[in-house]
């Protein structure tokens, strides 16, 4: 067997990379695509590799002469890899497939070794390699019917999005018999480049021999082998995490993303917060049958949104100021002098990081499980005090709750002594102790020292469309917010959102309700756990601590590593509090995902 690497291309969207390299140059963590995948394929022992070389290929030639492969390496040179496409560099090479069974390739790929491996292996003599389609993949699809059976190719101008859950992408690796290569793909190729020109892709070819009656090449599917193409620097990036040196950076580089976890195929992440039963399917039906209007109209400015939002929540349009999530809103307020604030510690540092370590005071609770109440708060800022007291209910990370009860003596306390408060809203709907908001009219008006703040995209399960509230009967306040933030700071899908939310209200309450027992069943099976002590939560989210020794960093690195799942890791803002300890944060998602996590664990904690 040997291997036909296609690396004539120019890779023009990688910019300054391939300026005066190659695209198959590029390195990946400092090693270089064409180095990783030539040592790969040398640990094969193939006959030889042939490889299809036009833009730069004297630096490519010379890089490749100085990696001591073993495996015989020989070049087909495209002189005119700046007017042609791939079809013609494989034509180049035809006579090579007539010689050998052989494994194509396209340079621009990394890939863990695995996926070679599950081609090699397979008995059947002509597969494409392929991959369960998912969003962030681009080009060639196909449809595989029963027994393997490629059914179509679907170019990209023939994409159906409506057809996605039976589509695969072709991983550009494929294996080809000598004998297919002679009856079926050289006749082929030969023929429809004669009829088409070389301005082709060479799996049109392909998919003109699918609709033969014997087309002998099958479908390999992948099940869970790392690999990426690379075709900007945005591709770079991902892959560069994907494939980081050690584990270590691996995590960091993903912790470091906050988010975007759609292109990592089959990462579930259990470290951002969201809601698992939110929103209905007929909600988000509505949005896309909207989505062209959505796309290219301007959204409404402050003044409409606000109008929006005080509908939603019934309050005062005067009283309400809608961001572009919660984080725009808390920027703004956390922007303004505030004087001392006091914060508990641990809490949700998107706060304490907008402000002054000098102005700030923290109160760290020393009850077991970070339990405090509104007397703890009242006894510590008493001693120690404030200005402004940052209340975060349910508490991120803890999941520490006080009860409607309690937050009206601390508003109470407050008042008294000329204190404002902040009260984060943002997971008080996954509270089934009890719900009591405190976003109406007669609360905000009863306590004008009180600024509410409400994450729309955590509560309501849409971060993507970056929503949050903030709330008050301080006009002057929400007036500096609506000010503050850019005119068009909310999007047209976040506006729409607003405007037709009230009509999912029964949608939501239902979802919540399967969200209690959804965290109730995750709480009682992650207690069962050796060395998981979990801590009573109120929120979307469970607070662990880890015992036996066990480190919340390699905890979290297993179960990225070994299992494809997030969760947050807790060091670095358990630092901050003054608590030794291992704890991690564990989102709460639906009871399929619950259980893999749950199962995850059990064999990492082991």
């Amino acid at each position: 067997m040997q291997a036909v690497i296609l690396a004539a291309g120019m890779g023009k969207r990688l910019k300054d990379l391939t300026a005066n390299n190659t695209k198959c140059m590029v390195k990946v963590n400092g090693v270089a695509l064409i180095d990783r995948m030539l040592h790969q394929l040398d640990r094969l022992k193939l006959q030889r590799i042939v490889i299809v070389v036009g833009y730069e290929r004297k630096k490519l030639m010379e890089y490749i002469s100085g990696l001591n492969i073993n495996t015989p390496v020989e070049y087909v040179e495209n002189e005119i890899y700046d007017k042609t496409n791939n079809i013609y560099s494989l034509a180049l090479a035809k006579e090579y497939l007539l010689e050998d069974d052989t494994l194509l390739l396209e340079s621009d790929l990394i890939f863990e070794d695995d996926v070679l491996k599950v081609l090699i292996e397979d008995k059947r003599e002509t597969l494409a390699l392929v991959d369960k389609y998912e969003s962030w993949m681009d080009g060639t699809v196909i449809k595989i019917g029963e027994d393997d059976a490629i059914q179509s190719f679907v170019p990209g101008k023939k994409f159906v999005f409506d057809d996605i859950p039976y589509y695969y992408k072709t991983v550009n690796i494929y294996k080809f018999s000598k004998h297919f290569s002679r009856t079926h793909y050289v006749p082929f190729l030969e023929a429809y480049s004669k009829a088409l020109g070389n301005n082709e892709y060479y799996e049109q070819v392909l998919r003109v021999i699918t609709l033969l009656d014997d087309p002998e090449i099958k479908a390999k599917r992948l099940n869970g082998q790392l690999w990426y193409e690379i075709d900007d620097i945005q591709d770079l990036d991902i892959a560069e995490s994907m494939f980081a040196q050690s584990d270590d950076e691996k995590v960091s580089r993903l912790q470091a993303r906050y988010g975007g976890y759609w292109r990592y195929p089959k990462l579930l992440d259990f470290c951002y917060l969201v809601n698992p039963y939110y929103p209905p399917k007929k909600m988000m039906d509505e949005m896309k049958a909207n989505f062209e209007k959505l796309l290219t109209q301007y959204p409404s400015g402050m003044y409409v949104n606000s109008l929006l939002a005080s509908k939603n929540f019934g309050v005062k349009r005067d009283y309400i100021a809608v961001g572009n999530g919660a984080a725009e809103l808390i920027k703004s307020i956390m922007e303004k002098d505030n004087g001392i604030i006091g914060v508990v510690s641990p809490t949700f540092e998107e706060y304490p990081n907008r402000y002054s370590s000098e102005s700030t005071v923290r109160y760290m609770p020393e009850k077991e499980d970070f339990r405090y109440d509104e007397n703890d708060l009242i006894k510590y800022f008493t001693a120690n005090p404030a200005d402004t007291i940052l209340i975060v209910n349910p508490d991120n990370p803890t999941g520490n709750y006080i009860k409607y009860e309690g937050i009206i003596k601390l508003l109470d306390w407050a008042k008294s002594e000329n204190k404002k408060v902040i009260l984060d809203e943002s997971f008080i709907d996954f509270a089934d102790l009890e719900r009591v908001t405190f976003i109406s009219d007669d609360m905000l008006e009863r306590y004008d020292n009180l600024v509410v703040i409400k994450s729309i995209s955590k509560s309501y399960g849409v971060p993507g469309i970056r929503l949050g509230v903030a709330v008050s009967s301080d006009i002057e306040l929400i007036s500096f917010i609506k000010k503050d933030v850019a005119i068009w700071n909310i999007n047209s899908f976040g506006e729409f959102y607003l405007q037709i939310a009230e009509k999912y209200k029964k949608d939501y309450e239902s979802g919540l309700d399967m969200f209690y027992g959804a965290r109730k069943k995750l709480v009682k099976e992650l207690s069962m756990i050796k060395n998981i002590h979990v801590m009573p939560t109120q929120a979307n989210y469970v607070m662990c601590s880890l015992e036996g020794g066990i480190s919340a960093k390699e905890v979290t690195k297993k179960l990225l590593v070994q299992h494809n799942i997030l969760i947050k890791d807790l060091s670095a803002k358990m630092g901050k509090s003054g608590r030794k300890g291992e704890f991690v944060r564990i989102a709460v998602r639906d009871e399929k995902d619950n259980k893999k996590l749950v199962l995850a664990l059990k064999e990492v904690m082991a």
